[in-house]
């Protein structure tokens, strides 16, 4: 007989032969401790505090609806292609009217980013857009009350719609690797049944040291990496190793915390147990990544710096001058 499967009598629980015992809907303290510290990313991210893939999802397919019949009664749209949109009463304001609407409700993130990073000493991304469509907004509306020149209503709703569409994949791709660390996390079962001498006791996994037996029932989890010492099942290592198929695990063998145990019983040796098992490792350079920014990005976090003060250099740089020579600026009426 299969020594994995003979319970000693000072401890037996008909409910634990059942496949699945002893499994818990909560995780183990280490388990939960992995799982409530899955954010690293959106610490990372400090421009996305406060962030959703919903927000900037529904952000930008208003100002995209919005977007469209701007550039339909813009100017941008006749210079290019010579298509002129039917006119009507009114329809010199959709592009003023929807175009306020874009740089408030869409454009509005990326003047709260604005003013963090602002107050923070690090003008980046945020402070630039924020910078871009500010200026376009405010130039705009005094065109708009008659000042001489050509609004820029059309670039400003498709920067601010571009935008959104980058910054809502960016948080999708965060936000689906925390989920990837999460699922991770309870990948982990709650309890393990270690054996000491002839006797079974439930306790939980951070409490499993190296040198420990534990005993794994059919459909139970691996509480921790180890070798077989008796038994034989196949085990379900595809969350771990991607191997579609069971493996056969006999005395020997090494297991992984994490996989699902098959139809027989094993008794395990454990070998690492907590911080030190394959599935912490990979959590652990899940969360890295995550918590990490990429060399492009913190190239584009630098650019975007430099870019900002540059840019405000320059236009002070050529307010000063206009008014030194005592000169007009460009008329923009002329056309571009």
């Amino acid at each position: 007989m299969d020594d994995g499967n003979r319970h000693p009598r000072h401890h037996h629980d008909p409910a634990a032969d059942k496949p699945g015992y002893p499994e818990h809907p909560k995780h183990g303290r280490k388990a939960q401790a992995l799982e409530g510290e899955a954010e690293p990313a959106q610490r990372g991210h400090d421009k996305h505090a406060g962030h959703s893939v919903a927000m900037f999802r529904n952000k930008f397919w208003l100002s995209l609806a919005l977007t469209v019949p701007i550039v339909l009664w813009g100017h941008m749209l006749p210079r290019l292609t010579g298509f002129h949109a039917p006119t009507f009463p009114g329809s010199e304001w959709i592009a003023p009217a929807f175009g306020t609407v874009v740089f408030f409700y869409g454009g509005w993130v990326f003047l709260q980013g604005a003013a963090r990073e602002l107050r923070d000493r690090v003008p980046g991304m945020m402070t630039l857009i924020a910078l871009a469509i500010t200026v376009a907004f405010g130039f705009s509306v005094i065109v708009t009350l008659g000042y001489p020149g050509m609004p820029l209503w059309d670039e400003l709703a498709t920067l601010v719609t571009v935008m959104l569409l980058g910054h809502w994949i960016e948080m999708r791709s965060i936000f689906q690797a925390q989920g990837a660390l999460k699922a991770l996390a309870r990948l982990l079962p709650s309890q393990a049944v270690r054996v000491r001498g002839d006797r079974l006791e439930e306790v939980a996994v951070d409490e499993l040291r190296p040198s420990d037996t534990v005993l794994i029932r059919p459909g139970a989890k691996v509480p921790a990496d180890g070798t077989v010492i008796s038994g034989h099942s196949d085990v379900n290592e595809a969350m771990i190793t991607g191997e579609s198929r069971p493996v056969a695990k006999d005395a020997g063998d090494k297991v992984i915390a994490g996989t699902v145990n098959g139809g027989g019983s094993l008794r395990v040796d454990v070998t690492e147990s907590g911080e030190q098992t394959a599935l912490a490792g990979i959590m652990r350079t899940v969360e890295q990544a995550q918590a990490s920014r990429s060399r492009a990005q913190a190239l584009a976090d630098r650019a975007a710096f430099f870019l900002t003060f540059v840019a405000v250099s320059a236009a002070v740089l050529t307010a000063l001058v206009w008014i030194a020579l005592d000169a007009e600026g460009p008329s923009w009426s002329s056309g571009w």
